[in-house]
């Protein structure tokens, strides 16, 4: 199996209040005409298959629409928070742009294939971490979330720029190179499903750059061909 495609489920509900959805999903479709969209779900939900890249092109055109709607609703309601600014002037203005310069964090997301975030997170750990930034991950199935959260300064934003490039870098790297095979218990007692387990671990001495991910009816194998290849054919023989 190779990281060449991805099914992600998108929620389009917050448009919901905006805009026509199905006029959104055909401005998708032509903005992104290398993916496949399945049908619009009544609860506002889509599911979009195709390649990591092309889904990227996709979120940054929709984190633009929602930040361009954001903006329009702001200036709609412009009108009515000026009367209540005024009140508030004689706190201080310094005082006031300080508060709301400490409670700002810039966020930036990023859509990644699970199997490749738990690989990067194990053997390349330094592309999930930089300087005054906070990364975390949020796995669901397939998909993992990656959230990169710095300071809403200009020097946090530069900081969140080069940790978001570092994981999309490693991210597109990987995906050429990993593939994945499905080991499946023969035996279905729990027993049988440890000496399995036991067998690769031991194995895996011989085969360190490969990642292991067990469950409960079988075990993945995450790593280049010739590790992948190798590893499946040891616990064959």
């Amino acid at each position: 199996q190779a990281f060449l495609w991805v099914t992600s489920t998108l929620s389009m509900a917050v448009f919901r209040d905006h805009l026509a959805l199905e006029d959104l999903v055909e401005e998708m479709k032509q903005q992104s005409p290398d993916l496949s969209f399945g049908p619009l779900q009544r609860d506002g939900r889509i599911a979009v298959q195709g390649s990591f890249p092309a889904l990227r092109v996709l979120r940054d055109f929709l984190l633009l629409k929602a930040k361009s709607l954001s903006e329009e609703a702001k200036r709609e309601r412009k009108p009515q928070q000026r009367p209540r600014r005024k009140l508030q002037e004689h706190r201080g203005a310094a005082e006031t742009r300080n508060s709301s310069r400490d409670a700002q964090r810039e966020k930036r997301v990023l859509v990644l294939d699970t199997d490749i975030y738990h690989y990067m997170k194990r053997f390349h750990p330094k592309a999930l971490q930089g300087n005054d930034v906070v990364i975390s991950g949020v796995t669901d199935g397939d998909i993992t979330t990656v959230c990169i959260e710095s300071a809403g300064s200009k020097a946090g934003a530069i900081q969140g720029l080069k940790a978001k490039k570092m994981i999309e870098d490693y991210s597109v790297e990987l995906q050429k190179i990993l593939r994945k095979e499905r080991i499946c218990f023969k035996e279905p007692s729990r027993a049988g499903r440890q000496r399995h387990r036991q067998l690769c671990e031991r194995l895996k001495a011989r085969f360190p750059r490969v990642l292991l991910i067990p469950y409960d009816t079988h075990l993945d194998v995450v790593g280049t061909s010739a590790d992948v290849l190798g590893f499946t054919e040891e616990v064959k023989r």
